[in-house]
């Protein structure tokens, strides 16, 4: 059984100061509207995301339990414009922050609107991320709403255009309307969970120093309990 199927809302976060301790976690980013809440229930098999009316309505990182102290992040989504700038700056800060200086961060799904694929926004997105090394895979959602030839012609596009970002990045057709594509996500995503991961950080290991495993300078980056380094605080 898939890990997302054990999957349980465990706290909202505003700032990288309440993120919770963690052994490894997997990111879900993407477009208001792209159907990321649809795709993140899917996967769990129960609706455990808030699927808003309102697109741009999440301003938290929203984090899930999996087991074993895993989680599944689902960041704010990006590129509404109809959010005021005064709410928009702060979010936008907060997902920054939160991929650049993560370490506990395995991988990130980048869901996407198979219609509207990589808009100039996600293209900023997988290209911002594309430093930290750490592997990303693409859910083009929404594949019901084209025919299955159309559908197709959409991924081999996708695929050549990613090809150039490196091998660590996938791609796959997904539909939470018709549960396809569940299967090949949770089988990409748990491999990134199932590595061997560093232990959380514990409240007496913290001690500020610079994060020289992901190569950030920023001694308020957040990282794991690895040996021969200690736990930060943000």
């Amino acid at each position: 059984m898939s890990l997302f199927r054990n999957a349980a809302f465990f706290k909202s976060a505003a700032e990288l100061e309440h993120v919770p301790a963690s052994a490894g976690e997997i990111a879900f980013a993407g477009r208001s509207n792209s159907g990321k809440s649809s795709a993140i229930n899917a996967l769990a098999g129960r609706r455990i995301a808030f699927v808003s009316k309102t697109p741009g309505r999440t301003r938290l990182i929203n984090f899930y339990a999996l087991g074993a102290q895993r989680f599944l992040a689902d960041l704010p989504g990006y590129g509404y414009a109809k959010v005021p700038e005064a709410i928009r700056t702060p979010w936008e800060k907060l997902l920054g922050a939160y991929l650049q200086m993560r370490a506990p961060l395995r991988g990130l799904a980048v869901v996407m609107d198979v219609r509207h694929p990589l808009t100039e926004l996600d293209r900023r997105l997988l290209a911002w991320f594309r430093p930290t090394g750490k592997p990303v895979h693409i859910l083009l959602t929404k594949a019901d709403k084209l025919s299955r030839a159309a559908a197709q012609k959409v991924l081999r596009r996708v695929e050549g255009e990613i090809a150039a970002l490196g091998p660590n990045i996938s791609v796959q057709l997904f539909s939470s309307l018709k549960n396809s594509g569940l299967e090949e996500a949770a089988a990409v995503l748990g491999t990134w969970l199932d590595a061997s991961a560093p232990a959380p950080c514990s409240a007496g290991d913290e001690n500020p120093r610079h994060d020289q495993g992901s190569g950030n300078k920023n001694p308020r980056a957040i990282r794991g309990n690895q040996p021969g380094a200690k736990c930060l605080k943000v």
